[in-house]
């Protein structure tokens, strides 16, 4: 018999004044015990639902009545079916509004804790098992991968279990993109991502790091070099500024390198070779996923006092549930309604404060979310040391301006089509950030994956 408890089985997690002043994992993990009472939540519908809702397809009713019997590695074989990244996507993907939002467990209560429960799988079958990949035989043709986070990294693996001889071209000296930059360590570890990299790695994927698309070779180059196909999966990390007078006074960041500097660089340790100022009063401009990472890393950072500034409601906060949950938790002060005007310095140039402005919502605008507007006389003063911009970020236009006959919109995206990620360059196909702006890892690895597809089909197609 299912378990009809309309509730998840809760997840343990450290305590909200012990975890914002480390960077360990917040949340600590389903134990056995609850992994198989949560999976006995599960109706195993027939239609599936759940699986709708996921960009990776995951056979996820097949998977959790496995972890239901207790048949852990079982069940992470099943995931890893059709995911490259379970570990990663268990702890980051916006679960609640893909797989989870589907689940007929939730009409009348919780949904299954599918997040969850593939997490705990991947994590078990990390630690319980030491069987490595196996690089499949090779079939004679190369590919190149432009850029190792999760869209190039989920084609890379299709790839290489295709019997494709798989190189990946990435711009930093570590492989992983967003998941090693961009996510902080206490929502996803670096050595899970590390793991699933060595996993690429055994299945005979190389990785050449420290190598600028576009300056150390360009596309055209790398199709002289024998590459058949190519995977565009370069991201979007070009930063977005608030664009108010002021915002180049020392102590202003964009959150790409303010988090860069502490999760790539471990600029909350001491002694780190790449520090970042110790803030003590902080305002984090945006409302989504990033700017919740940016504002939860200031406070376990040293901050006293840090504000969330965002020019809508909490209504239309873009970031996870979970995230504005565990920020709040953690002593973040939200101030909703509120714009930036014009950030404050002293004669030195170092941030004194931001002149912000009270808003109110007006009509919907193009995004279909309600347009804020000024209210006259309501301006007022933060007083801080640090701005952070999280306002949003958009493709280097370094491919772009190198690749003769690539098309780009004029948001400085790729053009590639959502089903195939063929782009307007014969033999060049693109997906994940790079295409559409900044969005979520499991959207990336989805157009990665299927990306995959149309290149192996690509491939075969010019050698018939």
């Amino acid at each position: 018999m299912p378990n009809m408890n309309p509730k998840k089985c809760p997840m343990p997690e450290q305590a909200p004044d012990v975890r914002n002043k480390n960077f360990e994992e917040v949340t600590l993990g389903y134990t056995a015990e609850m992994a198989v009472e949560e999976a006995q939540r599960c109706l195993n519908c027939k239609n599936k639902p759940c699986m709708t809702g996921c960009p990776v397809q995951v056979k996820i009713p097949e998977f959790i009545a496995l972890v239901a019997e207790g048949k852990f590695l079982e069940a992470a074989a099943k995931i890893k079916e059709t995911s490259a990244l379970p570990a990663v996507c268990g702890r980051v993907c916006p679960q609640e509004s893909q797989c989870e939002c589907h689940c007929v467990r939730g009409i009348k209560g919780e949904a299954v804790a599918i997040g969850r429960l593939e997490r705990f799988v991947a994590d078990y079958a990390r630690e319980n098992s030491s069987e490595k990949a196996v690089k499949p035989e090779s079939n004679g043709h190369k590919v190149a991968i432009v850029g190792a986070g999760p869209a190039g990294l989920t084609c890379a693996g299709d790839l290489a279990r295709m019997g494709y001889e798989v190189t990946v071209f990435e711009a930093l000296h570590t492989a992983g993109g967003v998941l090693m930059y961009g996510i902080p360590e206490f929502r996803l570890p670096k050595t899970i991502v590390q793991k699933e990299i060595d996993t690429l790695k055994d299945l005979g994927v190389e990785f050449v790091l420290n190598f600028v698309v576009g300056r150390s070779e360009t596309i055209d180059e790398l199709f002289g070099d024998g590459y058949e196909a190519i995977f565009v999966g370069s991201g979007a990390g070009l930063p977005t500024f608030i664009g108010v007078p002021g915002e180049n006074a020392n102590g202003v960041y964009s959150a790409n390198e303010y988090l860069t500097r502490i999760n790539l660089m471990k600029a909350y340790k001491e002694n780190a070779d790449t520090p970042i100022y110790h803030a003590k009063k902080v305002a984090v401009v945006g409302g989504g996923n990033v700017a919740m990472d940016a504002a939860r890393c200031a406070k376990r950072m040293g901050a006293e006092e840090v504000y969330i500034v965002y020019r809508r409601s909490e209504k239309e906060l873009p970031a996870r549930l979970e995230e504005i949950h565990h920020a709040k938790e953690e002593g973040v002060v939200f101030k909703f309604l509120t714009a930036p005007l014009e950030v404050l310095s002293d004669e030195n140039f170092n941030v004194t404060g931001l002149k912000c402005q009270q808003m109110e919502l007006g009509e919907p605008d193009a995004s279909g979310r309600r347009r804020p507007i000024p209210v006259e006389g309501s301006e007022f003063v933060l007083d801080l040391d640090c701005v952070i911009a999280a306002i949003g970020t958009s493709p280097n236009p370094l491919i772009r301006h190198t690749t003769p006959g690539l098309e780009t919109n004029r948001k400085g995206c790729i053009v590639a089509d959502d089903e195939h990620g063929i782009t307007s360059k014969d033999g060049v196909f693109a997906g994940g950030d790079a295409v559409t702006g900044a969005a979520t890892v499991i959207l990336a690895m989805g157009a990665g994956k299927r990306a995959a597809a149309a290149m192996d089909e690509y491939i075969k197609n010019k050698n018939k």
